[in-house]
């Protein structure tokens, strides 16, 4: 089986690269952009057979140029829910995407791609279905506008075609991503160089860190993925979360407890860590005002309905499995 991964270098490229290695799939075509080098490290330690820049990539399949093809597993995107340039989030989240399907419909290519939660934005119910899409920005904006042309050409389509709507996701290979990099990550790193974890305060009619999201380990995110792989009769548009919110109250208390039991030290309470000091809640930012979700939480109605029953890990299991592989020798 020949597969494509777009974003090879990305957080859910590079596990799903050792996702597909675990299975003995390697003759695997790498796509990204490594003008940032050290995201070479993502890669490193995958089994690829040939590797391309996202510049020259698209074109050269649309040509047929790299022989026949099985699947492309498309995660390459301009994620940054910050980016306000539309001109650069269209061409590189919708053209490239539209370029993409349509050579996939032409060479009978299956494509299984990455959406996002952000199509829901401002709306209260997560299910995919129109009446609830409402991004609040570019970003999620080029993410549905792609879903919706997905939508149209289903009835029609020549092979699979399953889009995957991910909420917050987590866990290794993230270290590139900036100020976009998870809670988890950011909680990890704070708790390193100061000792103490930053949530916000209370906003939203949330007390101090009990704003909610739906988080999602990159493993599962990997697992819905080979699933799809493995169901090649299974298309359309479907959320892929853990099902469940969780405030970020959470998300710190599992990573300072990871951090303990890295050291031999037994678990705390959420009352004792903050009662220690460990946990910090900042004043709600006012540029965030009336621009912050808080609350998320995956309609897996969907999923479910096609079959896949995958478990997904809780807060807790899914950040000390993150932890375990943020050591010195890990990319992290």
């Amino acid at each position: 089986m020949k597969v494509v991964v777009t974003g090879a270098a990305g957080m859910i490229g590079a596990n799903l690269l050792r996702g597909l290695n675990a299975l003995g799939i390697d003759d695997i075509v790498a796509v990204d952009d490594l003008s940032d080098g050290s995201k070479y490290a993502n890669l490193a330690g995958a089994s690829i057979s040939d590797y391309f820049d996202r510049r020259d990539f698209y074109e050269r399949f649309e040509r047929a140029e790299l022989g026949h093809v099985d699947v492309v597993f498309h995660e390459g995107a301009c994620s940054d829910t910050m980016e306000h340039d539309g001109r650069l989030m269209l061409d590189l989240n919708y053209r490239a995407s539209k370029m993409l399907l349509d050579a996939c419909q032409v060479r009978g290519t299956r494509l299984l791609y990455a959406s996002s939660a952000a199509v829901y934005g401002g709306s209260e119910t997560f299910r995919e279905e129109p009446q609830f899409e409402r991004p609040l920005n570019v970003y999620g904006y080029s993410k549905l506008l792609f879903d919706n042309v997905v939508r149209r050409m289903l009835p029609s389509t020549r092979t699979q075609v399953a889009g995957f709507r991910y909420f917050n996701v987590y866990g290794p290979h993230e270290q590139h991503k900036g100020r976009m990099a998870s809670v988890a990550f950011h909680h990890f790193r704070q708790l390193e160089e100061s000792g103490r974890v930053r949530l916000f305060g209370a906003y939203g009619g949330y007390g101090p860190g009990e704003q909610a999201r739906d988080f999602v380990f990159v493993e599962d995110v990997v697992a819905v993925n080979l699933w799809f792989l493995e169901h090649a009769d299974a298309s359309g548009i479907f959320n892929v979360g853990s099902g469940r919110a969780q405030p970020f109250n959470d998300v710190a208390a599992a990573v300072v407890n990871a951090a303990r039991a890295g050291r031999g030290e037994p678990p705390l309470s959420l009352a004792e860590i903050v009662a220690a000091g460990t946990i910090e809640y900042i004043e709600f930012p006012a540029a965030l005002v009336g621009k912050y979700q808080c609350f998320t939480q995956a309609d897996l109605g969907r999923l479910r309905g096609e079959g896949c029953d995958h478990a997904f890990a809780d807060v807790a299991t899914g950040v000390a499995r993150y932890a375990a592989a943020l050591t010195p020798a890990s990319p992290r």
